[in-house]
């Protein structure tokens, strides 16, 4: 009776979710939209930025240097005058605007060292940052093959043979891409379960709950599986048609493996999503204690820097979080096709971590009902 008490109140969450047209909406944008607009804008990705040339020299090297810039890195250089630069700038129409003063090929050809004057748009942090680098390299090497008139290929001492695994052509939103699922998956098993729960409390069906023949094991066990099971659904969608249909990323690893691992996530954030439930009272409360919690489990789980690069204090402390294993779950196996021999550590970490957090969410779920 206690497993098909269970079943009927997850029955019942689930139809209660789906009268919940915020809700729904949240699922779906966080699968699809959320998930594609993360993995194709990509914010350290130099792509596409404005850049304006004022050409005061009209030589064959100015002429030369402007042609280097082209798409997929820059757009078309717009040519403009040096009146137009600054309030081009100042409108935000140009990331990069490169002035090329007079007489600069023949100073060049005179052994003269003539100054380019390049003038960033330092808003745009990342595109500043990474263009600087790509149009120093670019005039350099211009200038270069200009003066000793042929392009200069240098010879290393020894062959260097560079293999990228796992991601051939480095393309940064197939890392993207697959991160955003794990963030939503997280994010996403803790809202419901939290909103399943303080929305029973603030509607009164709680009290109704309490004199039914059921326990609070049942009540919270039901509303774990229910959103779990919502989110898994979710998350499996999104991989098969999202990730792999419309970005095309290709995923090496067991997609059934992946989300057994998932399962297992979900198990042990929905019942970290119940013990935040118990805390607020509240939706804006919980929004607040979202914030507290989801924050540090996504930027220090591994999923947006290495955990390598991270204060051994905080590597330590983060192995008690089911993100930072599952990250390593779902990397090893959609990235490199690792298989349970490898990941079994993981799987174990995260049943454990899962297990403690349910047991105590339990605890405060029961003193919560008293």
């Amino acid at each position: 009776m206690r497993i098909a008490s269970i079943l009927r109140l997850g029955v019942k969450e689930l139809r209660s979710l789906a009268r919940d047209p915020m809700m729904l909406m949240l699922i779906g944008y966080a699968f699809t939209f959320s998930i594609y607009e993360h993995a194709t804008a990509m914010p350290e990705t130099l792509s596409r930025a404005s850049i304006a040339i004022v050409d005061e020299d009209r030589s064959p090297l100015s002429l030369r240097i402007a042609a280097a810039f082209y798409p997929p890195y820059f757009l078309s250089p717009a040519t403009i005058s040096q009146a137009e630069m600054d309030a081009r700038m100042d409108a935000g129409r140009d990331t990069f605007a490169i002035d090329i003063p007079p007489q600069f090929q023949r100073d060049l050809l005179a052994g003269r060292k003539p100054t380019i004057q390049v003038n960033v748009d330092a808003t745009r942090m990342t595109q500043a940052f990474t263009g600087s680098g790509y149009i120093r390299t670019i005039i350099t090497d211009e200038v270069n093959a200009f003066a000793k008139r042929y392009r200069t290929i240098t010879t290393l001492p020894v062959d260097l043979s560079l293999r990228a695994r796992f991601n051939p052509s480095l393309t940064k939103s197939w890392f993207g891409a697959v991160m955003e699922v794990i963030n939503q998956v997280t994010m996403l098993s803790i809202v419901l379960t939290g909103a399943a729960l303080i929305r029973e409390r603030e509607h009164g069906t709680i009290e109704h709950l309490l004199v039914m023949p059921v326990t609070p094991f049942e009540i919270m066990a039901s509303k774990i599986w229910a959103m779990a099971l919502v989110v898994l659904f979710a998350c499996a969608f999104s991989l098969i048609v999202i990730v792999q249909g419309l970005l095309e990323v290709p995923i090496e690893g067991s997609r059934v493996l992946f989300l057994v691992g998932a399962a297992l996530q979900l198990f042990a954030t929905t019942s970290l999503g119940i013990f935040l439930g118990t805390i607020a009272r509240s939706m804006p409360q919980f929004g607040l204690l979202l914030m507290l919690v989801l924050l540090p489990l996504q930027m220090l789980s591994g999923s947006m820097t290495p955990r390598e690069s991270m204060p051994q204090l905080v590597q330590h402390v983060m192995l008690a979080a089911p993100n930072t294993h599952f990250v390593m779950l779902a990397q090893s196996i959609l990235y490199r096709g690792s298989g349970l021999d490898v990941v079994w550590p993981q799987f174990l970490a995260l049943v454990a971590i899962g297990v403690v957090f349910f047991a105590f969410s339990l605890s405060r779920f029961r003193s919560s009902l008293k």
